[in-house]
């Protein structure tokens, strides 16, 4: 009998997390939940760990460390908390597979250890890549860890490179649905409102990822993510907007040919695609019917007022830590206008005005990168006194 895969869950109460716990519960002959961490939502946690039963949990906010020691130690759950304990919990022997869907750059230092413990990854926080792309990358293949993609548009990049890695990609095209703005322009954006961003058409996240989606920004932080996955020239990436989120990405391969990945805006798909790679688990998931989509409509993303996907496009040009300028100055923006601090057309004000402030380093480190994103959260937030 085959070996149960152990997972760690980083952000087991967000999105991604509730998710990738439901695809275990759906399977429990091939996963079990060995870690789950998460920042503040102590409930939640006690609730799943009561659930699932795993080795040890970690709370990030300490000041909720006894409330959920007091519930968890009588259950033989090792309870840590702190920002530490996040990034040293994935060292454990007995993990196989780590989740990584803290959302930020708050993900990276506990992604960035797991890779260092080859520890192979379910990689759902997308800024780990944007900020640290080459740093990232590199090590994954100095420790023989594999990336394997949760985002739904390069989960289905992945599912269509299967049996073609000795094909060269010639382009490829991320799907974006276009938010809950496409159509508008500038005028209309002027007067937004914050509920009014928060409600996307096809897909159910996190606060901050439905801003981003709704600014454009998320498909910007994943044209750079996708060039450090797939090893791709910017020019080779290419964004089309689909409204219907039925078409979660296409391939263009060097004869012309083109391979997509189809299905309904349901992320456990690429949860469960990620975790049991390669194999192909059957499961309860509702299925497409062409029928109820009998028309697939394709249209050009608008730059000029969505300026936030060609920031991202002129980061990724740019490289070295412009795109952790990008990621860290957006995170702020975001923050400002769900604290209804800024309009929503300001928050590509302070991404380009950090952009154009932040000193350009060519090759950083990691410790570069560290300082980069405390000097720009400080600039950015300079800018919003």
């Amino acid at each position: 009998m085959k070996e149960k895969k152990r997972i760690a869950i980083l952000g087991s109460t967000g999105s991604i997390g509730t998710q990738a716990l439901e695809v275990i519960k759906e399977n429990p002959s091939n996963f079990e939940v060995e870690v789950l961490v998460a920042n503040s939502n102590a409930d939640l946690l006690i609730q799943q760990a009561l659930a699932f039963n795993p080795n040890a949990v970690v709370i990030g906010d300490e000041s909720k460390y006894q409330q959920v020691k007091e519930v968890l130690q009588p259950k033989d759950i090792k309870v840590f908390s702190g920002a530490k304990a996040i990034e040293q919990i994935v060292e454990m022997e007995t993990i196989d597979t780590v989740v990584a869907s803290i959302v930020g750059y708050a993900g990276l230092a506990s992604t960035i250890n797991a890779i260092k413990h080859k520890k192979q990854i379910a990689l759902a926080n997308k800024e780990t890549l944007v900020v640290a792309g080459e740093l990232v990358t590199n090590l994954a293949v100095e420790n023989n860890v594999s990336l394997y993609p949760v985002d739904s548009e390069h989960s289905a990049i992945f599912q269509c490179l299967v049996g073609e890695w000795m094909n060269p990609i010639e382009k490829i095209y991320l799907t974006a649905s276009g938010g809950p703005f496409r159509g508008k322009n500038r005028k209309d954006l002027e007067q937004v409102t914050k509920a009014q961003a928060l409600k996307h058409p096809n897909w159910s996240m996190g606060a901050k990822i439905t801003i981003d989606s709704a600014s454009l920004m998320n498909k910007g932080l994943e044209v750079i993510e996708a060039k450090w996955l797939f090893n791709l020239k910017p020019e080779q990436i290419d964004v089309i907007v689909h409204p219907q989120s039925i078409v979660h990405s296409l391939v263009q391969f060097t004869d012309g040919s083109l391979k997509a990945q189809l299905g309904l805006p349901d992320m456990k798909l690429p949860i469960q695609y990620a975790l049991a790679f390669p194999q192909r688990l059957t499961n309860t998931f509702e299925r497409f019917n062409f029928l109820n989509y009998p028309n697939l409509t394709f249209e050009k993303p608008d730059l000029e007022t969505f300026r936030n996907l060609q920031l991202a496009y002129d980061a990724m040009h740019k490289g070295g830590n412009m795109p952790c300028v990008l990621n860290a100055a957006n995170e702020i923006a975001v923050q400002a206008f769900l604290e209804d601090k800024i309009g929503f057309l300001q928050m590509s004000d302070l991404v380009e005005a950090a952009m154009n402030k932040i000193s350009f380093i060519t090759k950083p480190s990691y410790d570069d990168y560290v300082a980069c994103d405390k000097e720009t959260r400080e600039v950015v937030k300079g800018l919003l006194k």
